[in-house]
């Protein structure tokens, strides 16, 4: 890891305890952004290029998440990704959605926003240092249409079990934006998975993605992008509107190209470290932290256990 902290030249001019906010620009980083640049300054904008590139970045962030390649749309950020969940997932009114107290606002107001469409919102109180499938049992019932969780909370550093809640055999919506990058995610056995990438996927804001089976969802807005056909189709044609079979067909517009680069870039420092070596960097230092503290006297706010704690450490 000494190694990989020679690529953020941040690291070197100060002490940084902000990661669970955004993560300071890598030189990779910053070459992929200015090769983009090089090559829409000198060559008017290889569009076709930039277009392969961005399938095989989708090829390798889908490698990370434990997914096909056809399950990952690109999004703007986690919010946008946790919109389109909310508002794709099929349900009538009267139906619920249980959500844990103290969620992030963005994932809770996503789903508060359909209350005025016949949806309940449920919340399920903390009532011990990290969530799993006994923490949501008692709210869900036969209307349940989706439980709504973060993999790691923003305020308390908790890991939330993950695997445990999907067990209850209710839809899964995860916001992965504080995991992603540092912890193992596999987004395999939930219907979506919500992220962006300026924390630990080490890249600028500005870019997100999501993770789901086509059938579990369905767009509530669509542009060219998310039809099928030909890319080259010029215009619109009469009769049905046929969407994209995989998770393309969520995808609005032109990508954030110069920010998917960038994700090429930092899919290759977190791949040649290796999630798994990362996470135990984190708690290894997460284990040095909590001696200390013990030593002045000063309490954690968030679980102490290893696998229920993540790099996000929180003191009171």
């Amino acid at each position: 890891m000494l190694d990989l902290r020679s690529s953020f030249p941040a690291a070197g001019a100060m002490l940084y305890l902000d990661a669970a906010h955004q993560t300071p620009l890598s030189i990779p980083v910053r070459a992929a952004l200015d090769a983009f640049l090089d090559e829409a300054l000198l060559e008017a904008g290889p569009k076709p290029r930039w277009l392969a590139r961005v399938e095989e970045v989708r090829g390798r962030l889908a490698v990370l998440l434990g997914v096909d390649p056809g399950e990952v749309a690109f999004t703007k950020n986690t919010s946008e990704g946790l919109n389109i969940a909310a508002r794709g997932l099929r349900w009538e009114p009267g139906d619920n959605v249980v959500l844990l107290a103290e969620e992030h606002p963005n994932n809770v107001y996503a789903w508060l926003a359909l209350r005025e469409q016949g949806l309940e919102v449920r919340l399920a109180p903390r009532d011990k240092p990290w969530a799993d499938a006994a923490t949501f049992a008692p709210l869900v019932d036969e209307r349940t249409r989706a439980i709504a969780v973060s993999h790691v909370m923003f305020h308390t550093g908790q890991r939330n079990d993950v695997e445990s809640i999907a067990g209850l055999g209710v839809p899964v919506v995860v916001d992965a934006m504080q995991s992603v990058g540092v912890l193992p995610v596999d987004a395999a056995r939930v219907a979506a998975l919500a992220a962006g990438s300026h924390k630990g996927m080490l890249i600028p804001q500005g870019l997100g993605f999501l993770v789901t089976r086509s059938a579990a969802l369905r767009p509530t807005y669509i542009a060219t992008a998310g039809i099928a056909g030909s890319p080259d189709d010029q215009f619109a044609e009469p009769g049905p509107v046929r969407l994209r079979e995989d998770a393309r067909r969520f995808e609005i517009g032109n990508h954030n190209l110069p920010a998917i680069h960038a994700l090429g870039a930092a899919l290759d420092l977190i791949g040649g470290a290796g999630v798994p070596a990362i996470e135990q960097h984190v708690l290894a230092l997460g284990d040095l932290l909590i001696d200390r503290l013990d030593a002045l006297g000063i309490a954690l706010v968030g679980p102490r256990e290893r696998e229920r704690r993540s790099h996000i450490y929180v003191l009171r």
